[in-house]
């Protein structure tokens, strides 16, 4: 099946990898974003007229997918009945997008086209580790990220990383405020066992708070170095205008492991290039979404299995 796929921030680090996988398939790709590129179309969500743009633009596509880096609840709605893929990976916005696409019954009169919260390695490939665990109501379950700290970055993942210093999860399982980037813990991962530091991943909220159990994510990254300054930055966020400006050290590889504490099991998948690996991840939930009934809000791991992207991500269905 062939599929017409509108990509809002075609021209990001991420968005270009999207694109240009659909393509390869075979699939037609409607690049979208401010300006205007060759065969693609211009649409500022934040102009005049910008939200009735995409609205008549998503009509006439099979799936639209948000790389864009805007987090506006209103996409919830303003697709209409086209499936929408949206890589965000914060938790709070995710939260309101789903409470958008569960009321579009009641106020438009139509089923919630199906809204996938959170595509690519973190949230995405991660919830689909932690599914693969089949956890139990009341089981605690460990997230390590690690994040290739010499690679080059997208602004908008940048502004992510920077923005997490001083603020305090979203909904996090404790009964506590949760700080991000203060709570170490040493975890094992594929690229051994290192100190992480607690990140606001919305895991939590997109597979752990619906199946009662708790995830907690952590996050270093693949310099030793800079994973003790971002923890510096956590205790002093007024230095996050440091994260933009820091020297590259490290390479760009990632890995993720979920972890359970009650049965010691643990899933986990590694690679190189955290923005392709996220855009082929993202494609791979586009065509999944396409061909999925409406479903309202669900997460990655509610349309694909380890075994559908395990051409992604190396050692992607390993065991401990």
């Amino acid at each position: 099946m062939l599929i017409n796929a509108l990509i809002l921030g075609a021209r990001g680090a991420v968005g270009r990898v999207i694109a240009d996988d659909l393509r390869r398939q075979g699939h037609r790709v409607t690049p979208a974003g401010r300006r205007m590129t060759p065969g693609g179309l211009q649409l500022d969500l934040a102009a005049p007229g910008g939200a009735d743009a995409l609205a008549a633009a998503a009509a006439d596509h099979d799936v639209v997918v948000n790389a864009s880096g805007v987090e506006d609840p209103a996409l919830a709605t303003l697709v209409g009945a086209t499936p929408l893929v949206d890589i965000s990976a914060t938790g709070s916005y995710l939260d309101a997008l789903a409470d958008t696409a569960r009321d579009t019954p009641s106020t438009t009169g139509r089923p919630a086209a199906t809204i996938v919260l959170g595509a690519g390695l973190v949230p995405g490939l991660s919830t689909l580790l932690i599914a693969d665990l089949e956890p139990r109501a009341g089981d605690q379950i460990d997230l390590a990220v690690v994040l290739g700290s010499g690679e080059q970055h997208g602004p908008a993942a940048v502004e992510w990383t920077a923005g997490l210093a001083g603020r305090d999860l979203h909904s996090p399982p404790e009964t506590t405020v949760v700080r991000n980037l203060r709570e170490r813990r040493r975890l094992a991962g594929p690229h051994g066992e290192r100190a992480y530091l607690r990140a606001d991943f919305p895991d939590h909220v997109l597979v752990g708070r619906p199946g009662d159990f708790a995830v907690r994510s952590y996050l270093a990254l693949t310099s030793p170095l800079a994973t003790a300054a971002l923890g510096l930055v956590g205790r002093f966020p007024p230095l996050r205008g440091l994260i933009s400006r820091a020297p590259h050290l490290g390479g760009d590889g990632w890995s993720l492991a979920a972890i359970d504490r009650r049965t010691g099991e643990t899933r986990s998948a590694r690679g190189a290039g955290q923005s392709r690996a996220t855009g082929l991840l993202a494609a791979r939930a586009a065509l999944a979404a396409a061909a999925s009934p409406s479903r309202g809000p669900v997460p990655m791991s509610a349309l694909l299995t380890l075994d559908d992207v395990a051409d992604i991500a190396r050692a992607a269905t390993s065991r401990a």
